[in-house]
This record gives structure tokens, sequence and C-alpha cells, in this order.
């Protein structure tokens, strides 16, 4: 049985919370339940984390892991530094 009560670290509140953030977000929405793995899941989830991806990947960018290249329309590309991946294939950090 799924409780959707708070418990800590509830991975079934983390979820329920996903899923009716993404509805409230888009109320008209609906979806079979691969559709919301699939789709809904994902989204919400790194929506609500883009500001940390975006701080990581300015890091490994001053690090010099990354290249970045502005976009025409302001957003950033972000690829692997080759040159500087060459010696570092193991090592994340």
């Amino acid at each position: 049985m799924v409780t959707l009560e708070p418990q800590g670290n509830d991975p079934d509140l983390e979820v329920a919370d996903a899923v009716l953030s993404y509805l409230r977000a888009h109320p008209e929405a609906a979806d079979t339940l691969q559709g919301i793995v699939r789709w809904w899941l994902p989204q919400q989830r790194y929506s609500r984390e883009s500001g940390r991806i975006e701080a990581v990947l300015a890091s490994l960018a001053e690090r010099g892991r990354l290249q970045v290249r502005m976009l025409p329309d302001g957003h950033f590309l972000y690829g692997l530094n080759v040159a500087s991946d060459a010696d570092r294939t193991d090592e994340l950090h």
C-alpha cells in the first residue's frame, strides 16, 4: 500500500509531489502510467533541479572539463572538452 503522508525522505511522497506538480502546471494533462513515467516525472525532476544542474555545468566548465558556446538565442551549448578530458577518463571531479 502506498501512503502519501510525509515520512521523512519518502520516495512515494516524492512521486506524488512530482505528479501533482506536473498536473498543476498542466491542468488539462492526462496520460497512461507509461506516459507519466516517461514524460512527466523526468520533466518535473529536472525542471525543479535546473538551477543545481546549471551550477554543476558551470563548475565543470570552469575546471576545463566542458567547453561552452553561446548560441545566437543566448542559450549555452555544453560539450566535452576532449583535450582536457583525455587524461581524466576515470575521474569525475
